[in-house]
């Protein structure tokens, strides 16, 4: 029986899952022939990071790249690519535990009278395996996690009360309705604890004559839902409408009490605001879940409107938590932000209540996960390395121009033709793209000119040509000094494919499958109503350890900050010192702190790939952006080298002992404009536009990234994991599951 011939175009995330998963099997090339085209000289997508050697061999990415630890199928993933590769013990990153380190101190920023105040959260180490981990909960067991939350910070805040002295009340039922929801409340816990009808009839005699026992009141009420939710978790009883009723009832008289009793000290008292705003938010999603009717039609339902209007809707308070530093955090976290506008925050309330849920209740280890080297060399060279001892084949230099549709005599539509340009000619006709960092496989910031046919290595150094990006002035050149175009290839199909894998991100639909789009009505939709947007970045390498900054919020155990809410440009920092000793710094040069700054990047339009000039004036936009932050923004975090319009250039280590502000000149910059590396957003009433893996009309195409159909519907490596898993699932039936797929669909009755 022939293989089949499989192309993949793009080299991210889902890609190459889709590849790890095709080829899990070992007898996979008895079926397959498949074959990666990249442009450029590395794979990684939006994740792609480089070594520069000519300065120390640094790690430069594209943005702050963390994992969190409810990534469940992508530690799956790279877990089972770390355990079959099979490194030598005594090798750099040898193992999956080498090369990711839990995380779990998080700080966010509020600006209270026009300050910043710095709000540092440690969360807690929970035990376990993120790869053993879950995302398929049910929708009473997400409540009973939720309400976890909710006992914690309310317990908190009643210690609060206590130490203020303060006069509290509290309400029973005063209806037949409520008396009514009460009884039933009580009805379906008393099989838990056999004198609930006495602890609630003392509860509401108390209530009614003096209220000198609230405390008890509010442990009680917080006992009975641990009771009704234990019970609620394990029999997953939807049918009862009086169930959430219930619920409500006791989510609103909490929020009551809340109001009542703490609104008064909300701007005054940093500890209790902090932890009003963690209870009404909790609060307000629990009610919003319930009274949306989330657990019968899903959290697809409430994409229709944005995360903080639908926390507003709920109750959650206007001035303090809607627009609060988690929130902010989060809307941060995705790049939330239509045209990289921070005055218009848009996302799908679905998707982000599912993903802070997620996010904060079903993790393993830490909350987050630092990797211990570049993304390219923790995640990406692993990878490519088992691809290639597996045997996949992988052309660089190749980059995609269009995708051409035909239509069978049935009427089928099927992808004929892929046209590609051939950037360079290669001395040997293959290319091997990974350098020896310290021992470690790694990614150059730059192509191996020497594997590069010398006259065009020379016209590409000149020119300080960049081979990766949609704004290449790359075929001018070449065309002028050489006289003629660059080669072209055409894949056909039947010949050199049968199935293509589109791993190219959403916004390069318009410039690659142009004819596609006018064939296929519902991939047309999803390139229109799917957004993306342009992001910035920027790294320091530091002579100053952090300590020396200013920073004044380490905790006990040492670990340094990501940050997050914080002014713009640029909302989110995080120290990487973990990376340093993965770079390769000769003599006494050795940067003391790494820094990593990203956020939106503001950007309404984009110019076509003829406007050559354009990438090197958004990265302009970003190194003043960058210097303004330094000059202007980071004197409340970093005290003893910035001041109010002043930074400390000295601070920053420079090998070329530049003076003042030309120090930041050797640090690294970067605006990701191109279509293929624009961050891909869930504005409000988007998910609904994502395809299936296979949902488009051509009958030989899968597309595939974070911007398709998942159970995430979010740009993040866990979607675009969940997209390639559901890739190669649809060519040859593995995996069989995907955790959390179905996280926007209603629960089964």
């Amino acid at each position: 029986m022939a293989k089949e011939k499989i192309v993949i175009l793009g080299g991210g995330v889902s890609a190459m899952t889709a590849a790890v998963y095709l080829t899990d099997d070992e007898n996979w090339q008895d079926k397959y022939d498949i074959t990666v085209y990249q442009q450029g000289w590395r794979i990684g997508g939006k994740g792609a990071s480089g070594r520069n050697p000519y300065l120390g061999q640094r790690i430069e990415e594209h943005g702050l790249h963390v994992w969190f630890g409810a990534y469940v199928n992508s530690f799956k993933t790279i877990q089972s690519v770390y355990e079959k590769l099979a490194r030598p013990d005594n090798m750099p990153l040898a193992s999956w535990q080498e090369a990711f380190k839990p995380h779990s101190y998080v700080v966010l920023q509020e600006l209270i009278d026009n300050e910043w105040q710095t709000w540092p959260v440690d969360f807690p180490l929970i035990p376990g395996n993120p790869a053993d981990g879950t995302l398929d909960l049910h929708f009473w067991e997400i409540a009973r996690l939720l309400y976890f939350w909710i006992k914690k910070f309310i317990g908190e805040l009643e210690h609060k009360a206590n130490s203020l002295d303060k006069v509290r009340d509290i309400k029973t039922p005063e209806n037949d309705e409520e008396q009514n929801l009460f009884a039933h409340f009580i009805d379906e816990v008393k099989e838990k604890v056999d004198d609930i009808k006495d602890e609630w009839q003392e509860f509401k005699d108390d209530a009614e004559d003096s209220l000198e026992t609230f405390s008890k009141h509010i442990q009680v009420t917080l006992s009975e839902l641990s009771y009704f939710f234990d019970k609620r978790a394990s029999d997953k009883n939807l049918s009862n409408t009086k169930h959430p009723s219930a619920i409500q009832w006791i989510i609103r008289r909490f929020k009551r009490w809340l109001n009542e009793e703490f609104e008064d000290l909300l701007e005054d008292n940093a500890d209790i605001r902090r932890l009003y705003i963690c209870a009404d938010l909790a609060l307000a999603m629990m009610e919003g879940l319930i009274e949306d009717k989330v657990f019968e039609r899903g959290f697809g339902a409430i994409n229709n409107l944005d995360f903080r209007a639908w926390l507003e809707k709920h109750g959650a308070n206007t001035q303090f938590s809607v627009d609060s530093a988690p929130v902010r955090g989060f809307y941060d976290l995705v790049f939330a932000y239509q045209d990289g506008d921070f005055a218009k925050p848009n996302v799908e309330a679905g998707v982000a209540a599912l993903a802070m849920l997620r996010l904060s209740l079903c993790y393993h280890g830490g909350v987050m996960w630092k990797m211990q080297a570049g993304m390219g060399d923790t995640i990406f060279s692993p990878i490519y390395e088992l691809l290639i001892k597996r045997g996949v084949k992988f052309e660089y230099f190749h980059q995609v121009t269009q995708l051409l549709p035909t239509q069978s005599i049935e009427g089928e539509n099927s992808v004929d033709e892929i046209k590609l340009i051939k950037q360079v000619a290669l001395k040997s006709g293959q290319y091997y793209p990974l350098v020896d960092v310290k021992g470690l496989p790694c990614w150059p910031s730059f192509p191996l000119y020497e594997q590069i046919d010398d006259e065009q290595a020379a016209l590409i150094k000149q020119h300080n040509i960049n081979l990766e990006s949609f704004y290449s002035d790359w075929p001018n050149v070449y065309k002028q000094h050489f006289g003629e175009s660059l080669p072209e290839v055409t894949l056909k199909q039947g010949v050199d494919f049968d199935k293509v894998i589109y791993g190219i991100s959403v916004a390069s639909l318009p410039h690659l499958c142009e004819k596609l789009l006018s064939k296929d009505p519902g991939l047309s939709l999803t390139s229109q109503k799917v957004k993306a947007v342009a992001t910035q970045a920027f790294q320091l390498w530091l002579d100053k350890p952090l300590d020396e900054t200013g920073w004044a919020y380490t905790p006990a155990s040492g670990e340094q900050p990501i940050l997050s809410g914080f002014s713009e440009p640029f909302d989110t920092w995080a120290s990487m010192d973990q990376l340093i000793n993965k770079e390769d710094w000769q003599g006494d040069v050795e940067p003391k702190n790494v820094a990593y700054f990203c956020s939106a990047f503001t950007q309404d339009s984009f110019p076509p790939s003829t406007q050559s000039d354009f990438q090197a004036m958004c990265n302009a936009r970003v190194k003043a952006n960058s210097v303004f932050k330094l000059t202007q923004q980071m004197y409340p975090l970093w005290p003893d080298i910035a001041k109010q319009g002043e930074f400390d250039w000295q601070a920053l280590m420079d090998t070329t002992n530049a003076v003042g502000e030309a120090r930041f000149d050797s640090q690294y910059w970067r605006a990701n404009v191109d279509p293929s590396e624009r961050y891909v957003m869930s504005v409000v009433d988007s998910s609904q536009y994502r395809l299936a893996t296979d949902g488009t009309q051509f009958t030989n195409l899968l597309i595939t990234g974070d911007w398709i159909k998942t159970g995430v519907n979010a740009g993040c490596v866990e979607a675009a994991t969940m997209a390639g898993m559901a890739t190669s699932r649809a060519i040859c039936g593995y995996p069989n599951h995907i955790s959390g797929e179905f996280g926007f669909e209603p629960d089964e009755q």
